[in-house]
C-alpha cells in the first residue's frame, strides 16, 4: 500500500475544481463538490432502485407468474416453479460479478455502472412482452429463464459498483452514511413494487391479474433505466479510481490478484454476506407470500404489511449507516447477527397468533434488525478491499453469497415448509445463515477508522 500521509486532506477529481492542466488534480471541497456527491448519490439511488422494483414485481407477484408460466402444476409446485425460476437466474450472478468487477476495476465504475443499467432495464422490459404457457406452451417458461439469467447477469454488477462508487465519493468519517443510499435505494423499490401490486390487487380483478394485470410493473422499467442512464453518463468516475489510474496503477487482472493476495478478505466477505442475503430475500421478498400461503392472510393485507414495514426499513437504513461510522462496522454487523440469533424464531412464532397491527410490528422488528447489517455491509464490503480490486472483490463475494442463499432463499423456505410441514423452518435457516456471519465477522478488522486503501 502506499504512503497517503501527504495527500490526507485532500481528495483528486478530474476536469472539475482544479487547475485545468493534466488529467488529475487537488480536489477542494465546495459548491461542486456537493453537487457532485448528489448526483453521485442520485444514480446510485435509480439504477438500485429499477433493479429491485423489478424483484419485488416477480416476487409479489409470484403466485400469479406460477399460475400463467406453470398452469398444469398444482398450486404448492407451481409456486415452486416460479421460484426456482427465480433462483435460476441468480446462478450468473458470480459470472457476473467477475465480469462487471473486471469492467468496473479497470475501465472505471461509471462506465460498468452505465452499460449495466440499460441491460437490467431493457430486460425486465422484455418480462412483460413475454408470451403466456397457454399461447405457446413451455417456451413461455423456457423465455422467461433466459431472460431473468440476463437480468441476473446486469444486477451482478449494479450493487457492488454503486456502493463501492459511493464509497470512493464519499468524505471520511460519511462513508456509512453514503453507502447506506444503496439499500436504501433496494428498500424503495421493494415499497414501490409492494405498492403497486398492492394497488394492482385492489382495483384488478382476479381475471385481469392473471390476463395482463401482471405485466403492467415490468413496463416501467425502461423509463426508470433511461433516466437512471442519462444520469450515470454525465457524471465523472470516482476520486479514487482517477486517482489511481492517473498513477497507472490499475491492476491488469482483477480477479486473478483479488483469488491470490485477497483470497481471505473473500472468504470473510462471502460469510458476513450469508446472513444480508437470506435475511433480505426472507424478511422483504419472501414474506408477503409466506403471509398469504402460511398464515391465511389475504394477499393485499400482506402487501400493506410489507409497504409499512419497508417504509421503516427506509427510515432506519441511514441512522444504521450513521451509527455505523460512529460505532464501527463490527459492532454493528456483530449486533445484527446476535439480534437475528436470538429473536428470530419468537418473531415467526407470533405471527401465528396475532393480528394485522401485530403482524405489522413484528416486520417492522425484522426489517429494523436487518437494517443493522444492510446499512453496514456495503461500507465493509468496500473497505477490506483495495481500490484495484475494490468492485471485483465487493462483486464477487457479494453475488457469489447472494447466488447460494440469497435467490434460493424463497425456493429453500418453501421446500423446508412442504417437506417438514414445519411452518417455522424459515426462522431455523435464517438462524443459521446469522451464525455463520457471526463467525466471520469476529475474525475480521475494524474497517471505519482507516482511510480507503489503494492497493
Amino acid at each position: 500500500m502506499h504512503d497517503n500521509k501527504a495527500n490526507r486532506g485532500r481528495k483528486t477529481l478530474p476536469n472539475r475544481g482544479y487547475a485545468a492542466a493534466g488529467n488529475v488534480g487537488t480536489y477542494h471541497a465546495g459548491a461542486d463538490s456537493g453537487s457532485t456527491l448528489k448526483r453521485a448519490a442520485m444514480a446510485s439511488f435509480i439504477g438500485n432502485f429499477v433493479e429491485w422494483f423489478d424483484y419485488a414485481a416477480y416476487g409479489y407477484l409470484a403466485t400469479i407468474i406460477a399460475v400463467v408460466f406453470f398452469p398444469q402444476s398444482d398450486p404448492k409446485t407451481g409456486l415452486l416453479a416460479a421460484y426456482a425460476v427465480f433462483a435460476i437466474s441468480f446462478i450468473i450472478r458470480p459470472i457476473g460479478g467477475i465480469i462487471w468487477g473486471h469492467f468496473g476495476d479497470k475501465i472505471g465504475r461509471r462506465s460498468a455502472l452505465s452499460l449495466s443499467i440499460l441491460i437490467m432495464s431493457a430486460s425486465t422490459f422484455l418480462i412483460a412482452l413475454l408470451p403466456t404457457y397457454a399461447q405457446v406452451g413451455l417456451w413461455a417458461p423456457v423465455l422467461l429463464l433466459v431472460i431473468r439469467l440476463v437480468q441476473g447477469f446486469s444486477a451482478a454488477g449494479e450493487y457492488a459498483g454503486a456502493s463501492a462508487f459511493l464509497a470512493e465519493y464519499a468524505p471520511e468519517g460519511k462513508r456509512g452514511f453514503y453507502t447506506s443510499i444503496v439499500p436504501a435505494s433496494t428498500a424503495a423499490g421493494l415499497l414501490f413494487g409492494s405498492l403497486f401490486v398492492a394497488v394492482m390487487h385492489a382495483v384488478l380483478t382476479v381475471d385481469q391479474l392473471h390476463s395482463w394485470g401482471w405485466r403492467l410493473p415490468f413496463l416501467l422499467a425502461a423509463p426508470f433505466g433511461l433516466i437512471g442512464r442519462y444520469i450515470r453518463v454525465r457524471l465523472e468516475d470516482s476520486p479514487k479510481f482517477k486517482e489511481l489510474e492517473g498513477k497507472h496503477h490499475v491492476a491488469k487482472t482483477p480477479i486473478k490478484e483479488l483469488m491470490t493476495v485477497h483470497l481471505g478478505k473473500v472468504v470473510v466477505a462471502f460469510a458476513v454476506t450469508c446472513l444480508n442475503a437470506v435475511a433480505f430475500y426472507l424478511v422483504l421478498s419472501y414474506m408477503p407470500t409466506y403471509l398469504s400461503t402460511e398464515m391465511g392472510m389475504g394477499e393485499s393485507e400482506s402487501f400493506i404489511a410489507a409497504s409499512i414495514s419497508l417504509a421503516a426499513y427506509i427510515g432506519l437504513i441511514f441512522m444504521m449507516g450513521s451509527l455505523s461510522d460512529r460505532f464501527g462496522r463490527k459492532t454493528m454487523l456483530i449486533l445484527a447477527s446476535l439480534l437475528f440469533i436470538g429473536l428470530t424464531l419468537p418473531l415467526f412464532q407470533q405471527l401465528q397468533t396475532l393480528g394485522f397491527i401485530g403482524i405489522v410490528l413484528v416486520q417492522v422488528a425484522f426489517g429494523a434488525m436487518l437494517t443493522m447489517n444492510d446499512g453496514t455491509l456495503p461500507c465493509f464490503l468496500s473497505e477490506i478491499f483495495p481500490t484495484k480490486v475494490r468492485y471485483s472483490g465487493f462483486a464477487f463475494s457479494f453475488n457469489t453469497a447472494n447466488a447460494l442463499f440469497g435467490g434460493t432463499a424463497p425456493l429453500v423456505a418453501t421446500w423446508l415448509i412442504q417437506q417438514t410441514g414445519n411452518k417455522m423452518a424459515p426462522a431455523w435457516y435464517l438462524m443459521a445463515a446469522a451464525a455463520v456471519a457471526l463467525v466471520a465477522i469476529l475474525v475480521s478488522r475494524e474497517t471505519s477508522r482507516q482511510p480507503l486503501a489503494d492497493e
